[in-house]
């Protein structure tokens, strides 16, 4: 490179502080609101409280609802990564109402067929005459 074609100092110091500049900027500004994350955790939600689960697990219920509405405010207050965590616990807290009612329920179906198989087994023995 000769001489000629150089940059003045000046400009150089300049253009390098313009980058640095655009650089803190482009790190400073705020990420987009996590709407995926968000949809997600309402989907879970919907899912549990149709699967009933304010009935089989209200406090995992009642966590996701909470962790989401303070998703939301934090979306308000241009917090998005706090907005994107709040927003995936929010989806766990649900999914994790759903497992449990879910549990619950296969579990009162369990109870039952014993009871029902109990009873079948009292009959036939009350018709044979064996003791049980």
């Amino acid at each position: 490179m000769s001489e000629s074609s150089r940059a003045p100092p000046r400009l150089r110091v300049a253009a390098t502080l313009t980058g640095a500049l655009l650089l803190v900027a482009a790190c400073a500004s705020t990420p987009p609101a996590p709407t995926a994350t968000l949809r997600a955790a309402e989907q879970a939600i919907s899912n549990a409280e149709q699967a009933d689960a304010s009935r089989y697990a209200a406090a995992e219920l009642g966590e996701a609802r909470t962790k989401l509405a303070s998703a939301n405010d934090a979306v308000k207050e241009e917090k998005m990564i706090n907005a994107e965590r709040l927003g995936q616990q929010s989806r766990a807290e649900a999914e994790l109402a759903s497992a449990r009612t879910e549990a619950a329920k296969a579990a009162a179906i369990n109870k039952e067929l014993q009871r029902g198989n109990d009873a079948l087994v009292e009959e036939t023995q009350r018709n044979s005459g064996e003791p049980r």
